[in-house]
């Protein structure tokens, strides 16, 4: 972890509150001896609690800002392992700050890369001060697990979960069960988790109370019209603001603990144990400041 990387990661500004979590990410990566940066995009989206595709598109936007860029890493059999991530320290204001596209204005050839975007696959220095392609240290980091089929138990499972988000629907709007389940069993294959649908399904009915029959939508035009995914989207994009904020508030606390500033007196021990579970601060930094895990 580098401090000073989250220091600036912090202070970013003009950022949605999604690509300023995955910017700080980034930092808390950060090794501020060798200054590398090369998690997978795996552990990379799982940190930042978002699917690889959400996490692709912010990264974009980050090299867009000309915060970040990413070059292509070897696996030294010619194979293509994780990203290398350059932070450019100097750079704090979000899209307003760099034209669109801007990065290390170094010239190289464009390729898909694991995140999904654009890399520079150019010879020459890497971010690590080598020469050519940076190896890959550990060649597992892109390996992803076999999907298995479904057992039975996880479609009885399934099958359970889509009636129960059906029975959640307000009754007297009931119409085609079987229409229903299936729409709500195609949604969960997409990847829509069943929480997020049963969630969805709560609020329409709590929006709808005062509706008139005229007014209300039907259970089976509800589902096949994909109603749901306005209300999926916007519990999608709550929760990104509060991690944001979670994550923005982290960051200080974790620069005031690696400042030993006297503000730490006010971090509470809840506080304290929460930054311990995200790495962002050691034991031993805890100690220093004057504060107990």
């Amino acid at each position: 972890m580098s401090g000073m990387a989250l220091i600036w990661a912090a202070n970013v500004k003009g950022l949605k509150p999604a690509a300023k979590i995955v910017l700080i990410q980034l930092a808390d990566f950060h090794n501020k001896e060798t200054g590398q940066c090369n998690p997978s995009a795996q552990r990379l989206a799982d940190e930042c609690e978002m699917g690889r595709a959400t996490l692709f598109r912010h990264m974009t936007t980050l090299e867009e800002c000309g915060l970040v860029t990413r070059h292509a890493r070897g696996d030294g059999d010619g194979g293509r392992g994780s990203n290398q991530y350059e932070l450019h320290l100097d750079i704090t204001l979000g899209p307003s700050a760099r034209p669109k596209g801007g990065g290390s204005g170094a010239i190289g050839v464009a390729s898909q890369n694991e995140t999904g975007g654009n890399v520079s696959k150019r010879r020459g220095k890497s971010p690590s001060g080598e020469t050519g392609v940076v190896p890959n240290r550990d060649s597992n980091l892109t390996i992803e697990p076999k999907k298995e089929p479904p057992s039975r138990r996880c479609e009885a499972a399934a099958d359970e979960d889509a009636e129960k988000i059906l029975a959640a629907y307000p009754p007297d709007r009931l119409r085609g069960k079987a229409v229903c389940l299936a729409q709500i069993e195609e949604a969960m294959k997409e990847g829509i988790a069943p929480e997020d649908l049963l969630q969805a399904v709560n609020a329409y009915a709590t929006d709808s109370a005062g509706f008139t029959r005229s007014k209300v939508c039907f259970s089976d035009n509800w589902f096949q019209s994909r109603r749901w995914q306005t209300y999926v989207e916007k519990q999608a994009e709550d929760r990104e603001k509060t991690a944001a904020l979670q994550a923005n508030h982290h960051a200080r606390l974790a620069c005031w603990i690696s400042d030993r500033s006297p503000m730490c007196k006010h971090i509470t021990g809840t506080q304290v144990t929460a930054l311990l579970a995200s790495k962002l601060v050691t034991q031993a930094q805890i100690q220093a400041a004057g504060l107990r895990s």
